[in-house]
């Protein structure tokens, strides 16, 4: 073999190496940028879902012989046959429904998603709700859907202070929202 095939061939094979390291460093980048991408997606996915879950079966748009209720950290199907299909919620937000009244009332601290009625369906109400350091959380005019209730969903582990309004009507109370603290709040009456 003479010196310019030896040549030749030491140079093919240096380039085939370097196509093969690309070649492992593109396959490398692809795996980690789908996980990454994919994890985030995935998390974000399945809030979002918890979510709609929540809100469909609260606003009555999953029509079925299942009931829903939630806690402080999961939602809970009961099909028909009392057999449960669990959800976790999201680790950083919390739901609470409100159901302001001026007559009528029950006592609820688990809101039943399929169950729970209140007494003013379908009202304005000017809500504020501020942390226990004063910050602003929300001050808004809100719609109770067609249970009485207005679903909020606030960051957990927090103590806030809200007021809520209605046609020169007010009331002001305070909760939390720690692991265990109820989810349905019925005692704000409007005076």
């Amino acid at each position: 073999m003479g010196e310019g095939s030896k040549l030749k061939k030491i140079k093919r094979s240096e380039y085939n190496m370097k196509l093969k390291l690309l070649a492992v460093i593109l396959l490398l980048a692809t795996i980690v940028l789908s996980a990454c991408n994919g994890k985030n997606i995935s998390e974000d996915n399945k809030t979002l879902n918890i979510k709609e879950l929540v809100h469909d079966y609260s606003v009555g748009n999953i029509k079925n012989s299942q009931s829903a209720s939630i806690t402080s950290d999961q939602l809970i199907i009961t099909n028909s046959d009392e057999s449960k299909t669990i959800y976790d919620l999201p680790e950083d937000e919390f739901f609470v429904s409100i159901a302001p009244f001026i007559n009528e009332t029950h006592p609820c601290k688990n809101h039943s998603l399929t169950g729970c009625q209140g007494e003013m369906t379908d009202k304005e109400f000017d809500v504020y709700i501020e942390d226990h350091n004063g910050n602003v959380v929300l001050d808004k005019t809100l719609k109770s859907q067609s249970n009485g209730f207005i679903d909020l969903w606030l960051q957990r582990d927090k103590e806030y202070r809200i007021t809520i309004s209605h046609e020169g009507k007010k009331v002001e109370s305070e909760f939390s929202t720690f692991k265990g603290d109820g989810t349905c709040i019925t005692t704000m009456q409007l005076t």
